[in-house]
């Protein structure tokens, strides 16, 4: 599902981008352009960001080490 219309950004993206160290909506922004234009998606994004950062830590994953972290790249 599209989180961010403006910059194109997927929930998969947010996962990704979670498996790879970001743990905060500015790391969201910095890294795929989240809430950086029109802001509309900035609870949504964050309810993905939270799950995700929940998901490792519930399954003892540090983030930015997730065993996924490359399964955009696959996909």
């Amino acid at each position: 599902m599209y989180v961010c219309v403006c910059n194109g950004v997927t929930e998969r993206d947010i996962q990704q981008a979670v498996c790879e160290g970001a743990c905060s909506m500015r790391d969201l922004r910095q890294q795929l352009g989240v809430a950086s234009q029109c802001g509309r998606c900035a609870t949504c994004a964050k309810a993905v960001l939270d799950q995700e950062i929940q998901h490792a830590r519930v399954t003892h994953y540090p983030l930015g080490q997730h065993p996924q972290r490359n399964f955009k790249q696959a996909i």
